[in-house]
């Protein structure tokens, strides 16, 4: 397995979006034999899995097991690889989730399936509790950051990006004259379990307004305001947070189970 050894964050990447992070840290990557199939930063088990455009949390099913006393525990691994600073951003974004769901990042021990956060090529991550060892990439050379590993933590555990949403047509304008031809699978529509929630330009899982451009015109134009800010998030937002509760029927105070 590929590991690479850089040793800290690019400083110029600190007040970028989080998609614009993972887009400048995938850029050009050459994975690994041993890593998986990988479109944008989310990660597949073959191209054949990517090809059937679903939603495994709408299809197979995706979601980590709700335990008798109401918590859902996730057993993860950090490589010792990471430094004590990167892997204190690592365990802060862990625990945002815990402290406002009922999801509970637990060190792994014997577990069957669970998330192994490591540095590989890129930021990336599957959708979805997989069965087994999963891994979540976080590069050293750019990944390491609060939102970029909210949003790939997002991923893990069965959330797909915002702008892929099902109803995303009534909410944004996709500019494919302006996309890098082999970009364009990146906007892919997929049949997504939104949780009756309204749909979010400030989700952490929102990518930015140029996402993949070729010639830095927009991708992504809002409606019917085309002024409203899209991408920009530096954490989860409300709806957020609101929909990882509602999929998992977390009971939080002010919301339906």
């Amino acid at each position: 397995m590929l590991i690479t050894n850089f040793t800290t964050e690019a400083p110029e990447d600190v007040d970028l979006s989080v998609s614009e992070i993972i887009e400048k840290a995938n850029k050009n990557v050459v994975r690994g034999t041993d890593e998986p199939f990988v479109i944008d930063d989310i990660a597949y088990g073959s191209e054949e899995e990517y090809e059937r455009n679903a939603d495994p949390c709408t299809t197979s099913g995706c979601m980590w097991p709700k335990s008798g006393d109401g918590n859902v525990y996730v057993p993860y691994k950090i490589h010792d690889h990471y430094s004590d600073r990167e892997e204190s951003v690592i365990l802060r974004a862990l625990q945002s989730i815990a402290s406002v769901s009922c999801i509970r990042f637990i060190p792994r021990t014997n577990q069957r399936a669970w998330i192994h956060i490591l540095s590989l090529n890129g930021c990336y991550s599957h959708v979805g509790r997989r069965g087994q060892e999963q891994s979540l990439s976080l590069n050293r050379q750019g990944c390491v950051y609060h939102h970029t590993v909210q949003h790939e933590l997002l991923h893990a555990l069965g959330f797909n990006h915002e702008q892929t949403r099902s109803d995303r047509d009534n909410h944004i304008k996709i500019l494919y004259e302006n996309i890098e031809p082999m970009m364009a699978y990146n906007f892919d529509k997929i049949e997504t379990l939104n949780q009756e929630t309204p749909y979010d330009y400030n989700s952490v899982m929102h990518y930015h307004r140029t996402a993949f451009s070729m010639n830095k015109e927009p991708t992504m134009v809002p409606i019917p305001d085309p002024n409203v800010e899209i991408g920009k998030a530096r954490e989860m937002s409300e709806n957020d947070i609101l929909r990882l509760n509602r999929l998992y029927k977390c009971m939080k105070k002010g919301d339906r189970p």
